[in-house]
């Protein structure tokens, strides 16, 4: 039987998003993640989701969508992972608790920035690239609904002019005494290793002033590792360094040899948090 469109204020929309997250079979760890936590409190994350709340009629990435969509996904997708990996956390209490701060993780796989925001006590901004919030259908819906959900942020990866505007999106995050989260080896490893640090997670710290909290993630490359289908339920580990302050330390130092100087003493904390091998090289995306 057809369902027909869904409309405006249309309650199906919140009941096909609810029964299937990603409008297809479990294959991520995202989709799994959604259903395990649709299982444990299915009737608390129907309760707070209302037909307004889909986002139907209202703009896309509206500032009341983007709220509600966090208040619902961080209900439930924090204690699910929880329950279903039981990720090891070393050192939360290094995250301060309020004020601007730049997370600056090694990255091993996509679910890091499911990992890290699930376990740290505070919101964490991340930037994700546009695909995930431009989708139309169903489909479209359930994945702008993770998404910004996890409080990421769309930036067009391939548009040299948006990735420079996206270090003002992560300034204006700081300024309003935010957690933003970076990966400084700028895509994931695929071998392992830990690369060479680009400088814009310097740039932020230095520009905004605020701290910059090491984070090293182990264990989540077994997640779902390429080639495989499914997820698997592995050990992970997220351990937080201690906070490097950079405010007052490199004033009359030449702004590129500040910026090369910070990014390397980052990146030598998280190589010392997961015991990495260095490659000593940039790590470049691939090509599709």
């Amino acid at each position: 039987m057809s369902r027909g469109p869904l409309a405006p204020g249309d309650r199906r929309g919140i009941e096909l998003v609810v029964r299937n997250p990603l409008g297809g079979s479990v294959e991520g760890p995202e989709q799994l993640i959604l259903v395990r936590a649709l299982r444990l409190c299915p009737d608390l994350l129907r309760s707070r989701l209302t037909p307004r709340d889909t986002g139907f009629g209202l703009p896309p990435g509206s500032g009341h969508t983007r709220l509600v969509f966090y208040d619902v996904i961080h209900t439930v997708v924090p204690p699910a992972l929880r329950t279903v990996w039981r990720p090891t956390v070393v050192g939360r209490e290094n995250v301060p608790s309020r004020g601007g701060v730049i997370l600056a993780s090694n990255h091993l796989s996509f679910v890091d920035s499911v990992v890290i925001p699930s376990v740290v006590p505070r919101k964490v901004v991340f930037l994700a690239k546009s695909d995930y919030f431009t989708g139309t259908g169903l489909k479209g819906l359930a994945s702008r609904v993770w998404f910004e959900g996890l409080g990421m942020l769309p930036v067009d990866r391939d548009d040299t002019r948006a990735a420079i505007a996206s270090l003002d999106i992560a300034l204006d995050v700081l300024g309003r005494g935010e957690a933003f989260g970076i990966y400084p080896e700028g895509t994931r490893s695929r071998d392992g290793r830990l690369y060479r640090g680009r400088t814009g997670v310097a740039h932020l710290a230095l520009t905004a002033g605020v701290p910059v909290v090491p984070v090293g993630l182990t264990g989540t490359e077994k997640v779902q590792p390429v080639g495989s289908s499914r997820p698997r339920v592995v050990p992970i580990t997220v351990e937080f360094g201690e906070p490097i302050h950079v405010a007052g330390r490199f004033d009359g130092v030449p702004s590129g040899r500040a910026r090369r100087e910070v990014t390397d003493e980052v990146m030598a904390a998280i190589q010392r948090l997961t015991g990495q091998e260095e490659a000593g090289v940039y790590n470049e995306r691939p090509i599709d």
